[in-house]
């Protein structure tokens, strides 16, 4: 397997700055909706309306309106859930035309991705039950 060389410490490399611009991306995106959030306010203090809990409240829930954990969680959890095969076909060719071993390697990661795919999918079933209980799921 000495024989990738540089091509696949170049992948190794695209793989990770990927992996950091999504992060680097979501944290922006996160900020950006915040700051929104934040300027609305401002500018309903500045035009002189009377702001009270309800209306802050209000406003904070605009973004987070469409958040749904338990479906964010199921929808992760099945596509792990689909990456896990996909994942050992390709062992299956790269065994065929790199090298036998690889199968076996490939096969130990699809069943570390299937493993994140069923923790991802009993989360998302806690998750739903925390959202039925009184409070949702706050303790109170």
């Amino acid at each position: 397997m000495e024989h990738l060389g540089t091509g696949a410490g170049l992948g190794a490399l695209g793989f990770w700055l990927f992996i950091a611009s999504v992060i680097a991306v979501g944290v922006w995106y996160d900020i950006r909706r915040r700051e929104a959030q934040h300027e609305t306010l401002r500018r309903i203090v500045e035009s002189g309306q009377p702001i009270n809990d309800a209306v802050v409240d209000k406003v904070l829930a605009m973004a987070s309106s469409n958040r749904d954990l338990a479906r964010d969680l199921t929808i992760s959890g099945l596509i792990m859930a689909f990456i896990a095969p996909g994942l050992i076909v390709l062992g299956w060719l790269l065994s065929v035309s790199v090298e036998a071993n690889l199968f076996l390697v490939m096969l130990g990661v699809a069943g570390l991705v299937a493993f994140i795919a069923a923790g991802l999918l009993i989360a998302s079933r806690v998750a739903r039950g925390w959202r039925d209980t009184p409070g949702g799921g706050t303790g109170v």
